[in-house]
């Protein structure tokens, strides 16, 4: 994996246009990174976090875990160690459709986290669910292996790793 330079989101939208897609989801900044980026691995699940998990517990290089969970606000699907897991395998961050918990501790952490909010309810564990699958979130697809930048702004996803112009 090649490290891929950051680059503002308003920028890449201004510059890109229509090559690049823009999520409509609020996510919430936890993160103690708010800016990152990297390629995007995919898992959609319902309420069990098992797959987050091992995959975070996983060598990320840089990566960036985008996670569907169907936008239920009932379980978190990542917590304080898993995240820990997160920073200390290469994952840049992770953007998950649903809530975290330990929230306070994830935002002191080199690790992007944009969710939709927090639950401190821990979630099942069988892993059941799917990885490297297209998501479809917020009116775009994040497409395993296409690239992810997200900021305070938002975030956006390209086909391939975006130059500054």
């Amino acid at each position: 994996m090649t490290d891929i330079q950051f680059i503002a989101t308003a920028d890449i939208a201004d510059i890109h246009d229509k090559d690049v897609q823009s999520c409509d989801i609020q996510f919430r900044n936890y993160g103690g990174k708010v800016e990152f980026c990297g390629e995007i691995q995919t898992i959609s699940c319902f309420q069990d976090n098992g797959l987050v998990k091992k995959t975070l517990n996983s060598p990320g290089e840089g990566k960036v875990l985008v996670v569907d969970g169907h936008a239920s606000m009932h379980t978190a699907l990542m917590g304080d160690m898993i995240a820990a897991a997160g920073v200390k395998n290469g994952w840049a961050g992770v953007i998950i459709n649903g809530p975290i918990r330990d929230s306070a501790v994830v935002a002191t952490m080199d690790f992007g986290c944009k969710a939709l909010g927090t639950n401190p309810r821990k979630s099942n564990k069988d892993g059941v669910g799917e990885q490297n699958i297209v998501l479809r979130l917020g009116g775009i697809e994040f497409v395993p292996g296409h690239y992810v930048y997200a900021d305070s702004d938002g975030v956006v996803v390209s086909e391939n790793p975006v130059e500054p112009k």
